[in-house]
């Protein structure tokens, strides 16, 4: 009889230890109130609440509630703050402890004085004691007003609540906004109009362990920005896909992208949108927008596109290419080097007579396999024996093969031609120098001589992604991935004048936002390109080349100010050097205003291209695990797609359809797990 009850009971004991705030919190307090509109009682929602001279704050939830918890005792001022209303200044708030103290506030719009701070007493309450009697209440009501931060099991639960992979728990606040302290120092700051969203989950994967020895870096998550802290945003141009294609190999192959991976404007910059391209000028300048489909209701999508002049095959410059080949150990798996070679052979027989083309290769050091030879029908022969010749096996030293590469390009120069290295490998550097940045300062005065790099990576497993698109980024070139025969087709043979000839270099895109019109935004994707607004017209400052044809296309996620909607958004600018100058020293700025005329009243009314992009975007935000797509699913992706499909017909977008659907089967995988 005995024994029945002893488990029920210490259940009951460990639930209300649990629950009891001071087996936690012993000795701390908290503010918890309302903010509210002091003309219409309405609640004011992300509304931020700090602590002044501490690192404590929190933001409104949609009721217009907020709680600070674990504060120590002591009397301090509150600060808050919204971007539609004057900014209050509480003093005077006594908090003791294991008690709560309640402070609400109604808050005034601004009319004038946009700095002007409202400084009052505070006049509180305590209502409530900390319970420390053992035992468990267990109503809704009385666990809502429970210290969250003490009941990780029962807050986790909760909808503002967030749990990250060490297991801390903390309160999260609306889609533009979110504080998170680490040993009290913030990640997120309420007041600095930039609030980083919280750390994603690990990725699991269905089916098999992934790939090995693979390697990524995370760049974070562009947060929402406010407009009254900064309405410029200013990032270098990048024309790379590889991270859509790598993420193609995963999903074909069983499995989900490791969330490094996914970086989202090379998922945008993947697909054709069907700019025109300019005639006259070497830029054109496109702006679409419509509400979103994902970012919630108040949220819109604002989509830019930058189209380059297109040089036809036959009008683009002579080139001098230097074929830098990684015939390591690692790029005898999978084929590796037999799909580098067959690569080659298609580039090849794409040339003209008057390109020349030079191989090295190196594994534990490098070789010179072919000087330079020029690209006539007789000589490919010879360059076809060249790449027939090599063969994989022994270690990776990519400093000794680039720096061969490099000196050939340097014999090889010409001030009229394109001169360039393009390095094919798996990037996976273990002998002499293995780093990115080692690597580039090895190469950094044959790429001030005119000198590009283009990067190739092949291979799943024992692959190096950070390598490989940095060298791409900073050689003045791009970074391409090669998965498949037909991908090596479409870089080396449908698209090779695109490939090889620069129309635009240290590119760099500035958008300044009217704060009058628009709250907060944020841009998808480029988190490791950005360029400080104060260097947009420091042409010192690196940006990024576009070739010929090529397009570049950025999306923002907006908030509008109160009445802001049907106003002009701001003004694109794009700066950059004209290549055909022979000091390159020439530099250049388009610009083109974004009117409320570019915007669509429904996500549907927007054009084919615009809804592309948003799901080509929102697909790898999920995948990446954003904070900001965390409403979002990949069935509904899906379905978007489909609908695109059936209007437009075209085998990329067929491609993506597959893929999207494969993902959500995976995801189904997961959950049943």
């Amino acid at each position: 009889m005995c024994k029945r009850f002893i488990a029920p009971l210490l259940v009951l004991v460990f639930l209300s230890l649990l629950f009891a705030p001071d087996f936690f919190a012993a000795g701390f307090g908290r503010i918890t109130g309302t903010i509210t509109d002091a003309e219409t009682g309405a609640p004011v929602v992300n509304a931020s609440v700090l602590v002044v001279g501490t690192k404590f704050g929190n933001f409104t939830d949609s009721n217009g509630n907020y709680t600070i918890p674990r504060l120590s005792p002591g009397t301090y001022t509150l600060k808050i703050s919204s971007i539609e209303y004057n900014t209050v200044e509480i003093e005077g708030v006594k908090v003791d402890a294991d008690l709560t103290t309640e402070v609400n506030q109604k808050l005034t719009r601004k009319v004038s004085d946009l700095d002007k701070v409202i400084k009052v007493r505070s006049t509180h309450d305590v209502i409530d004691r900390f319970e420390t009697e053992h035992k468990l209440t267990g109503t809704s009501e009385t666990i809502k007003h429970k210290p969250v931060q003490t009941v990780d099991a029962l807050t986790e639960q909760k909808a503002e609540v967030q749990k990250t992979k060490d297991g801390e728990v903390y309160i999260r606040g609306g889609r533009a906004g979110v504080v998170k302290y680490n040993n009290k120092v913030p990640v997120g700051d309420p007041m600095s109009g930039t609030v980083i969203p919280p750390e994603r989950e690990e990725r699991r994967y269905p089916y098999e362990a992934p790939f090995d020895a693979m390697f990524f870096k995370d760049y974070g998550v562009n947060p929402f920005v406010d407009t009254r802290r900064d309405h410029f945003s200013t990032f270098a141009a990048d024309i790379d896909d590889a991270s859509y294609v790598v993420t193609r190999l995963y999903i074909e192959r069983g499995h989900l992208p490791p969330p490094d991976a996914v970086r989202t404007e090379e998922f945008i910059n993947h697909f054709d949108y069907g700019y025109d391209a300019p005639v006259k000028r070497p830029f054109e300048i496109y702006a679409e927008g419509a509400p979103s489909r994902f970012g919630g209701d108040d949220v819109h999508l604002l989509r830019i596109g930058i189209k380059g002049r297109e040089v036809c095959d036959r009008q683009r410059k002579p080139a001098n290419l230097v074929f830098v080949v990684d015939v390591s150990g690692s790029m005898g798996r999978e084929n590796r080097l037999g799909m580098v070679k067959d690569a080659l052979r298609m580039l090849v027989d794409e040339l003209r007579p008057d390109d020349r083309v030079g191989i090295v290769c190196f594994e534990s050091r490098g070789h010179v396999v072919l000087r330079q030879t020029w690209a006539g029908e007789r000589d490919k022969m010879t360059i076809r024996q060249g790449i027939d010749k090599l063969r994989s096996g022994g270690s990776t030293n990519a400093e000794d093969g680039l720096r061969l590469g490099m000196q050939m390009a340097r014999e090889m120069y010409h001030q009229n031609k394109t001169n360039r290295v393009i390095m094919l490998s798996d990037g996976v550097a273990n002998t002499g120098t293995t780093g990115p940045d080692a690597l580039l300062e090895l190469i950094d005065e044959f790429i001030d001589m005119g000198i590009t790099l283009t990067t190739v990576g092949v291979g799943m497993g024992n692959f190096n992604d950070v390598l490989l698109e940095k060298l791409g980024d900073k050689g003045n070139g791009h970074y391409a991935y090669v998965d498949n025969i037909e991908e090596a087709h479409r870089i080396f043979v449908d698209n090779l004048t695109g490939s090889l000839q620069v129309i635009a270099r240290d590119v760099k895109i500035q958008v300044e936002f009217n704060p009058r019109t628009v709250a907060t935004y944020r841009l998808l994707g480029y988190e490791n390109r950005d360029v400080a607004d104060s260097k947009f017209r420091d042409d010192v400052v690196d940006g990024g080349e576009i070739n010929s044809g090529h397009s570049v296309t950025a999306l923002y996620e907006l908030t509008y100010c109160r009445g802001g909607e049907g106003c002009d958004i701001g003004t694109v600018r794009v700066r950059y050097k004209d290549p055909r100058w022979e000091d390159n020293e020439e530099v250049e700025e388009v610009c083109g205003e974004i009117t409320a005329n570019f915007f669509n009243h429904t996500f549907d009314e927007a054009s084919a291209g615009f809804r592309l992009a948003a799901a080509a975007a929102e697909f790898a935000e999920i995948l990446k695990g954003s904070y900001w797509a965390r409403g979002s699913e990949i069935k509904d992706i899906l379905a978007l797609a489909v609908d695109i499909y059936s209007e437009t017909e075209k085998p990329e977008v067929l491609e993506l359809m597959r893929l999207v659907a494969k993902a959500d089967k995976y995801e189904r995988v997961l959950a049943e797990e």
